[in-house]
């Protein structure tokens, strides 16, 4: 089971992050997320968890513990299809990718 967690202290790597969820069971990956531009810590992180039952007792220990200054939010992460990457979608025909429709589809022909 993947695991959302949200809260976490700015100078917690992922090593930590492994060792505060392997007390539940094992650990497949652990990942705090690091902001691209400025390398730090985003303040959550993904950590996929072997077995669902010790996902189940993570979540029931850890959410809304205080390991900095703001509570755990520990939750099962949503599912992403697609496998992640930049998303997207949705119409974007001449509107800027707003996912709405543009009803001025005569506006940029000329009038003679």
């Amino acid at each position: 089971m993947k695991l959302f967690v949200a809260g976490l202290p700015y100078d917690l790597d992922d090593d930590e992050l492994v060792e505060i969820f392997e007390k539940f069971g094992t650990i497949n990956s652990a990942k705090v997320a690091i902001d691209k531009e400025t390398g730090k810590s985003r303040g959550f992180a993904f950590v996929d968890m072997a077995n669902d039952e010790e996902a189940k007792e993570a979540i029931e220990h850890l959410n809304d513990i205080s390991l900095g200054k703001k509570p755990l939010v520990v939750k099962q992460a949503d599912e992403r299809p697609g496998g992640g990457g930049q998303g997207g979608g949705g119409y974007k025909g001449g509107n800027g990718g707003s996912g709405r429709p543009n009803n001025n589809f005569n506006r940029d022909r000329r009038r003679f």
